[in-house]
C-alpha cells in the first residue's frame, strides 16, 4: 500500500487519526486493522481512533469511526467536531454541515477552532440501573447518546479508581455484548461538572469523552442538579459545553461545543503498520 496521508486532530484531548478516504483507497475490510495497528502508541501514530471521511449521497460527506482496538462504533462527539474542522478546511463541505454516521445524520457549525455538533437524539434513559453498587457510588444511571453510557455519581473524582471499576462496568453481563462506557460524575457548581471517562474499544481512561460528557450532563438535568446549558470540565482541563432541551425524561436539540486542535499533516508509511 502507497503512503497514506492524514491528518492528527485532537479534540479536548481525545486525539484522533483522520482520512481523506473518498477515493476508496482504503477498503471496507481492511479499515479495522489499519486502526488496530495505526493507534498503537510509541509503535505508530497512535490516537484513541480513526475517522475515514467517505463520499455520501445524501449528505456533505459520510464517515466510518473506529476504536483504537479496531472496532467501529456509532458515533464520537469529540471525533465528530474534529472531521467537522478537517471536512471544513479542506473543502470537503462549509461551514455549515452534516454528514451522515451510523447513529443517523449529525450537523455540525464550524467557527475557527470551535466546532458545535448536533447530536443524535439521546435514547434508552434508564435511571438508577440494577446492578451491584460500589460504596462509594451515589447514582448509577444510563442514556444512549449515540453508544451506550453509564454516569455514575461520586463525591471523590480526583482519586477514583476510574480505570478498574470502569473496566468492570464495560465488561458487566448487564451491558453484553456490546459492552458500555462508563462515566463518573461530580457536581463542581453552578451549572458544572466534573467526570472522568473510561471508554470500550481504548479500554481505558480517556482525557475527554464528547458523548460520555453529553450523557453526565443529561442524567444530571434529569436528577436536578444542572440546567442547560452545562459546562463540563474533563480530565485534559478542558470545557465542554453541552447545550439541550428537555421534556420530562427526553431530550432535543442536543449540542456539544468545545476546541479542537490540529496536530500535524503526515504520511502514514507501510513499516508503522
Amino acid at each position: 500500500m502507497k503512503d497514506i496521508e492524514f491528518w492528527k486532530m485532537s479534540g479536548s484531548g481525545n486525539d484522533f487519526i483522520l482520512i481523506d478516504n473518498r477515493n476508496g483507497q482504503i477498503k471496507d475490510d481492511k479499515m479495522g486493522r489499519l486502526v488496530e495497528r495505526a493507534c498503537r502508541r510509541r509503535e505508530s501514530v497512535g490516537a484513541d481512533g480513526v475517522i475515514f471521511v467517505v463520499s455520501s449521497d445524501r449528505y456533505d460527506f459520510g464517515w466510518h469511526y473506529y476504536n483504537a482496538d479496531g472496532g467501529e462504533v456509532e458515533m464520537c462527539g469529540n471525533g465528530g467536531r474534529c472531521v467537522s474542522r478537517f471536512a471544513f478546511l479542506k473543502g470537503i463541505a462549509g461551514p455549515k454541515m452534516t454528514f451522515e454516521t451510523l447513529s443517523g445524520p449529525v450537523s455540525a457549525e464550524v467557527n475557527g477552532r470551535i466546532v458545535k455538533l448536533l447530536m443524535p437524539t439521546p435514547t434508552d434513559l434508564i435511571m438508577d440501573i440494577d446492578i451491584a453498587r460500589q460504596q462509594d457510588w451515589k447514582s448509577v444511571d444510563f442514556i444512549n447518546t449515540g453508544v451506550p453510557h453509564v454516569v455514575i455519581g461520586v463525591e471523590n473524582l480526583s482519586d477514583h479508581p476510574v480505570r478498574k471499576q470502569g473496566s468492570a462496568i464495560r465488561y458487566h453481563t448487564r451491558f453484553s455484548p456490546e459492552g458500555t462506557n462508563a462515566n463518573f460524575m461530580k457536581v463542581i457548581g453552578p451549572g458544572q461538572l466534573e467526570i472522568r471517562t473510561y471508554e470500550r474499544g481504548v479500554e481505558d481512561e480517556t482525557l475527554a469523552c464528547g458523548t460520555g460528557s453529553i450523557a453526565s450532563a443529561l442524567v444530571a438535568s434529569v436528577r436536578g442538579m444542572v440546567n442547560s446549558p452545562v459546562k463540563v470540565k474533563t480530565r485534559g482541563e478542558e470545557i465542554l459545553t453541552i447545550y439541550f432541551r428537555r421534556r420530562d425524561d427526553s431530550f432535543e436539540q442536543v449540542w456539544l461545543e468545545g476546541s479542537t486542535s490540529i496536530i500535524y499533516k503526515a504520511s502514514l508509511h507501510d513499516e508503522a503498520l
